[in-house]
């Protein structure tokens, strides 16, 4: 089946995240909040599908571009 990368599309810090492994998202479905410039920001997923890989924990400092998890659709 397909996949698709969700990247990270600013620099900060992740404050939570909201899927697990083997949840369903649907399109626009929040995956995770990253603070950035003292702003929370949702991250959402770009297809609706099933989480397969979930790339980041709370606390953690993520760049521009890094993959933040792996959709199947």
């Amino acid at each position: 089946m397909p996949q698709e990368y969700v990247e990270v599309p600013i620099t900060g810090k992740v404050l939570r995240v909201e899927v697990e492994v083997g949840s369903k998202v649907e399109e626009g479905a929040v995956l995770c909040i990253i603070e950035s410039m003292k702003m929370e920001n949702p991250i959402l997923a770009t297809v609706g599908g099933q989480v397969q890989e979930i790339s980041v924990t709370p606390g953690q400092q993520v760049k521009s571009g890094q993959v933040l998890a792996v959709i199947e659709y």
